[in-house]
């Protein structure tokens, strides 16, 4: 499993990509919504217009967003851990989590998309959305890694 292949299983899809940085400095680019639409890869995040400017657990922020047409999603920070974890949950309950873990070189990003405590799991799979949050966390981690760089040995 790399950016160039995120795994499906069940109902969680994830890939990972390693880059030449610390984790705190991935972690503060991941906890700041007003720059997500910096390495959003799914060409739907257009700007955050609510939230601090630096997340913590329990915080909200609000983004535009537009796939097709503009719309408006408030998402909480559902899990967090200073530069090791962060997750936010949107209205249909599904998790974007990002764990850093440092390693010779940089920091390994795993990108995953969660979706099992959803009630419209059964839709989004029906529907083959994560199959289109797979290509969208390829293209997020092929950002991030062109913001960071990539290690010398990776």
């Amino acid at each position: 499993m790399s950016s160039d292949h995120a795994v499906i299983d069940g109902r969680t899809v994830t890939a990972f990509v390693v880059v030449a940085a610390p984790a705190a400095e991935v972690f503060a680019l991941l906890a700041n919504p007003h720059r997500h639409h910096e390495f959003d890869g799914s060409g739907t995040v257009r700007a955050a217009v609510s939230g601090p400017q630096r997340l913590a657990l329990d915080d909200r922020f609000g983004m535009d967003m537009k796939i097709g047409l503009p719309y408006r999603v408030t998402n909480r920070v559902v899990e967090f851990e200073q530069d090791r974890l962060i997750g936010w949950c949107h209205p249909a309950k599904a998790i974007w989590r990002y764990e850093l873990e440092p390693v010779d070189g940089g920091t390994r990003v795993t990108e995953t998309f969660d979706f099992s405590g959803s009630p419209v799991a059964a839709g989004i799979a029906l529907f083959g959305m994560h199959k289109g949050n797979a290509k969208s966390i390829r293209d997020t981690l092929r950002r991030l890694q062109a913001i960071f760089g990539t290690p010398a040995q990776a």
